[in-house]
């Protein structure tokens, strides 16, 4: 039986035991509103929309009542109106087709006497409006705009909102009436209009000139707002209108960007609100921390903005975590902007790594990063040791790599950066990336007088501690490399140096061969470093022995790498002097800056890395300079570096003026993979032009130019032709450098479709290496050539012999092959002899 009107369905269905009683309810109340829509009564229309409604509202379908709807829009009753927009705003939106009909009943009662009725047509335009509705009623909703009624201006202005967002090129349709609206004295027209403006002024950057003449009329509201008492319609907790507050200063925040004039007309407000604004409660918060935001992003006085970061320095204090996360992720982003302001609250923020919220301490960390500088690395540092103490591991990783990376950029001196390293390792030694233990220890090589000191430290930290994996590494190649010195000099920790013994230090190497610890790159670096050891003078013919013996124990390891290591190790036993030669010590490498890691989420930090906008192949880049006053290392220039890899007399490979390329991502990983080698070794720079001597002659005359010899012609040998691409390798040798060709690979299409995105990759036996430059262009053109040089070091009489693996797009189609190479002719690297 059909309930009669809608309160008659609520109790019905309240009175349901269980939800399926529910459901065949409402099934059978849908079946009966479907029956009652075909009779066509229109009294009865009006309940049983509104039990339609209702139906809706709990997850049922209601769909089929649309057109019902638009049947009590169309009626004269306003209660019909009421109910008949309600049901389109929750039974239809912008994708419905059946929208198109309903906008010819907003039109006329946006046009009705009545103002509720257009106030009714006006929100359910905001609410469901299309574009194409937009643009067809958008006349009508300007003409809205200029009524004398606030309460029609009011909600024009929502719609004229929606109309902007549908249709943008439709903003400069409001502009005039906007501004007339700025000036209205009702608090809901103006905060309307606002909106509307900071929405234009968004999407349409060229009305910001034409709003910017009202700052001074921004201004005015602002301050009326601020010096005003008591006003009961609109005070909320002691403050007048703090939504309209917040409304104006967003939008004092864009005219005020890159205006110093405008800047200019709102400093004075702004210091007003910062100042009489009571942030006792979160009200006035709110308040504070939008002038804040707008100090910030307008060009306002340094005084000023001085004053907004120690408006977020005061957040820092509040017990609310809320407010000490807006305000730490604020001090972030406005920390380049004046650090010196943020240095102030330094303590605060330091504070904040001991609060019981993680969201607190990740913000409080990053903010401690950016603050570091030569004045307070020492304080800060050891602020962030303490906390990496007992930091979650979550945090463990970035926080060695961050101090690490500040250590490099501000150590006051090579001792105090070592000691602060060996920290590191001791508290997180599993958390440290191995860029950051590669720069540890180019550090030790370049700082001869603290080797002994360095190898005693971490002596005794690995006899304390052998399973924080870094710190093993970091001891073990030191060891392996400095242990002389370590037995001569011994343990420099106390003020006596306390003498170790050659037994004692095989006895902590074995100890961590042995230890559930060691791993697969740990067995292999206590291997190297027993095998160095062996060869030092300051090591006994029982400890020699000893380690021989060890080795052997290896040469059967399951483990390929190490048994490979172990019996290469031991064959050096049977090799005399060779064998010292052979395990010298490695001579210190080059100095780089660790370029890794930021601050937060958009500010680098660390070693200099370079911004986006830097030249980082550009021939004029800046000597790097070394730690502790030491000689600066140069970096190399692009032309340099093209000299290096392919010999500084071949002018044929190496313009004078060629332009400088764009590093391409590294694929030594992707070539290794095609011969399972490993990384083969720099070769050697290319010597150095000869200085002229001091006792050799000025040359008082300029001798004639001598007839240069015929350049040979080079031959060009096809390596790869097909799926519309042609590579050809064209070698060129020197006898001055025997071993080494240089090898120009030209790219060209043979179809008419371009190659886009080429990559090529070459790979040599293990006996040779090989060097790339980046090529000219990943984009191959009918009709064009593209090149790429190479450079192979192979021994004397080898040939050379080369695996090719290219990839490209064509036509949409993604191409992959890979190919053998070996037709260069025999000899190419030169005789034997």
């Amino acid at each position: 039986m059909p309930y009669h009107n809608l309160k008659a369905l609520i109790k019905g269905i309240r009175a349901c035991k269980t939800v399926a009683d529910e459901r065949a309810l409402i099934k059978q109340e849908s079946a009966a509103i479907r029956a009652s829509f075909r009779e066509e009564d229109s009294y009865a229309r009006h309940n049983n929309v509104a039990k339609l409604l209702y139906i809706h509202m709990l997850g049922s379908e209601a769909h089929f009542g649309q057109m019902e709807c638009l049947k009590l829009v169309a009626s004269p009753r306003f209660g019909d109106k009421r109910l008949g927009y309600l049901g389109i705003m929750l039974l239809l939106d912008e994708s419905q087709e059946v929208l198109t009909l309903v906008t010819n009943s907003l039109k006329n009662d946006m046009n009705h006497t009545n103002m509720y009725a257009v106030g009714l047509a006006l929100c359910t335009f905001a609410d469901i409006a299309s574009e194409e509705m937009s643009r067809d009623l958008a006349n009508e909703i300007e003409k809205l705009l200029g009524s004398s009624n606030t309460y029609i201006r009011k909600k024009a202005a929502l719609c004229a909102l929606r109309v902007v967002r549908k249709v943008p090129e439709l903003s400069d349709h409001f502009v005039s009436k906007a501004k007339n609206l700025l000036a209205d004295r009702n608090h809901g027209v103006l905060l309307t209009a606002i909106t509307l403006v900071i929405e234009m002024v968004q999407v349409d950057p060229a009305c910001l000139e034409e709003f910017r003449n009202a700052v001074p009329l921004l201004v005015r509201h602002l301050k009326a707002l601020v010096t005003t008492g008591y006003s009961p319609e609109h005070d909320v907790s002691g403050i007048t209108d703090p939504f309209l507050q917040v409304k104006i200063l967003r939008l004092l925040r864009l005219l005020g960007k890159g205006d110093v004039q405008a800047s200019e007309t709102m400093n004075d407000i702004l210091a007003q609100v910062a100042t009489n604004t009571d942030g006792s409660k979160n009200v006035g918060n709110s308040i504070l921390y939008e002038t804040v935001l707008t100090v910030l992003e307008i060009e306002a006085d340094s005084g000023l903005r001085v004053m907004a970061i120690n408006i977020l320095g005061k957040f820092l204090s509040n017990r609310d975590n809320n407010i000490r996360y807006v305000a730490l992720n604020t001090l972030n982003k406005v920390v380049t902007i004046d650090t010196n302001a943020v240095q102030r609250h330094r303590n605060i923020i330091l504070d904040c790594l001991r609060d019981g919220d993680i969201s607190i301490r990740r913000r409080a960390l990053e903010l401690s990063y950016a603050l570091i500088n030569e004045g307070n690395v020492r304080i800060l540092i050891r602020e962030l040791l303490a906390f990496l103490e007992v930091a979650d591991d979550e945090f463990k990783l970035s926080m060695t790599t961050q101090i690490s990376l500040a250590a490099e950029r501000f150590a006051p001196n090579r001792r105090w950066h070592i000691d602060t390293f060996l920290r590191v390792l001791k508290l997180a030694g599993n958390f440290v990336r191995e860029e950051i233990l590669s720069a540890f220890i180019r550090l030790v090589a370049h700082t001869p007088e603290l080797q002994g000191y360095t190898a005693s430290k971490l002596y005794t930290a690995l006899r304390a501690d052998i399973s924080q994996e870094s710190l093993t590494l970091a001891a073990t190649w030191v060891i392996g490399e400095y242990g002389d010195i370590l037995l001569e000099g011994g343990l420099v920790d106390e003020d006596q140096p306390k003498p170790i013994s050659d037994v004692e230090l095989l006895d902590l190497l074995v100890s961590v061969l042995d230890s559930p610890y060691a791993n697969y790159l740990t067995r292999q670096f206590v291997l190297t470093a027993l095998t160095k050891i062996s060869s030092r003078p300051t090591t006994s013919a029982a400890q020699q022995e000893r380690i021989q013996t060890l080795l052997a124990t290896y040469t059967t390891s399951p483990e390929l790498e190490i048994q490979q290591r172990a019996v290469e190790f031991a064959n050096l036993f049977n090799l005399g002097e060779i064998r010292a030669g052979v395990l010298e010590r490695m001579p210190a490498p080059e100095l780089k800056q660790t370029v890794i890691g930021v601050v937060s989420e958009n500010k680098p930090v660390g070693s200099l890395q370079p911004s986006k906008d830097d030249n980082l192949l550009g021939d004029d880049i800046p000597s790097t300079p070394a730690p502790n006053g030491a000689a600066a290392v140069p970096v190399q220039s692009n032309h340099d570096l093209l000299a290096e890899i392919f010999g500084s007399s071949s002018a044929e490979s190496v313009p004078a003026a060629a332009p400088a390329a764009p590093a391409p991502k590294s694929t030594v990983n992707d070539i290794l993979g095609l011969f399972d080698s490993p990384a083969p070794a720099a070769a050697s720079p290319a010597p150095a032009a000869a200085a002229p001597s001091a006792f050799s002659l000025p040359q008082t005359s300029t001798p004639p130019p001598q007839a240069q010899p015929a350049a040979p012609k080079l031959t060009s040998y096809p390596a790869y032709d097909k799926n519309e691409l042609r590579i050809s390798l064209t070698p060129q040798t020197s006898p001055q450098r025997p071993g080494i060709v240089n090898i120009l690979a030209r790219f060209q299409v043979t179809g008419s479709t371009p190659a886009v995105g080429l990559n090529f990759q070459a790979a040599v036996p293990k006996s040779q290496q090989l060097q790339m430059l980046p090529m000219s262009s990943p984009d191959v053109q009918p009709g064009a050539v593209e090149t790429q040089q190479m450079r192979v070091i192979a021994p004397v009489g080898a040939n050379v012999r080369l695996r090719l693996r290219i990839s490209y797009s064509l036509g949409g189609n993604q191409i992959q092959d890979q190919v053998d190479f070996a037709s260069f002719p025999a000899g190419l690297t030169g005789s034997a002899s």
